[in-house]
């Protein structure tokens, strides 16, 4: 069943996994947004702007740190292997520009997080797809009956460990009232996601390691979700008549 799954959308297939949960999302986020005082229009507007962030951040990112191989071909930047991105400064140009859209739009930046938080735990799912579909975010070699072959090597379904974890984390979101004080769904979210970031990062056999051994994701996990319950906190205590 899952060589048939990766088969079917093999790289750069795959991408059609995480197309399909921006589609699903932004449509759960729409069924809410109101209720979190935040205008279906605006909120669509944001994530439009947001992705075409990400894409021509991705390249552009990717074109600088490799300047000399773009300058002897400019055109280059224009094309369509998915290889040529920067992830990493994707991610950042999509938040940039989604903040400067919430804050042109004076949008309220807490009831906005919560209203787009269908959308980040739907694509959690599209991404632990993505990555089961493309073999990436692999798991370390185990003996156990339910292990892949993955690599040249029978590994932990890390992928399908994460998209478990997706799928309650998303459970448990839609399944909360949206009359929590602003912030905490977006909050609660964060926190779910880096707990179980830090727990599942001990069966990835691709993690990057500083310090002798010690998990960067992991670091990073801990770091994430001690300022999300520190943040949950304030708004809680916030929300609360002296």
């Amino acid at each position: 069943m899952i060589a048939l799954f990766r088969s079917l959308f093999a790289p750069p297939r795959h991408l059609i996994l995480m197309l399909a949960a921006l589609w699903l999302g932004l449509s759960l986020a729409e069924r809410r947004a109101q209720k979190h005082g935040v205008s279906v229009e605006a909120l669509n507007n944001m994530v439009l702007y947001s992705v075409l962030g990400y894409v021509i951040g991705g390249r552009l990112m990717f074109a600088l740190v490799n300047l000399s191989a773009f300058t002897a071909s400019p055109l280059s930047v224009f094309s369509i292997n998915p290889d040529l991105f920067d992830p990493t400064g994707a991610l950042f140009t999509s938040i940039l520009v989604g903040f400067v859209y919430g804050q042109r739009q004076k949008l309220a930046l807490w009831s906005t997080l919560d209203a787009l938080t269908p959308l980040f735990a739907t694509l959690a799912i599209g991404l632990s797809l993505s990555h089961l579909a493309a073999g990436t975010a692999f798991g370390s070699p185990t003996d156990l009956p339910w292990g892949i072959d993955l690599w040249n090597a029978t590994r932990h379904p890390s992928q399908i460990y994460e998209l478990a974890a997706s799928l309650l984390i998303f459970a448990l979101i839609w399944s909360r009232k949206v009359e929590s004080p602003s912030g905490f769904m977006f909050l609660l979210f964060t926190a779910l996601t880096a707990g179980s970031r830090l727990f599942l990062e001990a069966f990835r056999g691709d993690s990057t390691l500083i310090f002798g051994g010690i998990r960067l994701g992991q670091v990073l996990a801990w770091l994430i979700l001690v300022l999300a319950l520190f943040a949950s906190e304030s708004v809680r205590r916030a929300s609360t008549p002296d």
